[in-house]
């Protein structure tokens, strides 16, 4: 786990954890997983990568999505 140290405290913080905005993006991901990665990443060469997976399979268009969002 990585920690750092908040600004404001001075207490660690665990930024290895997923936030709500992960939950939602993941859940978008699911459903329609090139908006899951738009909204974590935009329209970079993930996102295209990410409409191709898609096309090709729902399933590893899923796995990417997810291993975009919870990698950043």
């Amino acid at each position: 786990m990585s920690y750092e140290a908040d600004r404001h405290h001075g207490h660690p913080v665990d930024r290895s954890t997923a936030t709500s905005g992960d939950i939602v993006r993941i859940l978008l991901a699911i459903i329609l997983p090139p908006l899951g990665v738009f909204l974590q990443v935009g329209l970079g060469l993930q996102f295209w990568l990410n409409i191709i997976l898609t096309l090709f399979g729902y399933v590893p268009g899923i796995i990417h999505a997810v291993w975009i969002i919870l990698r950043r």
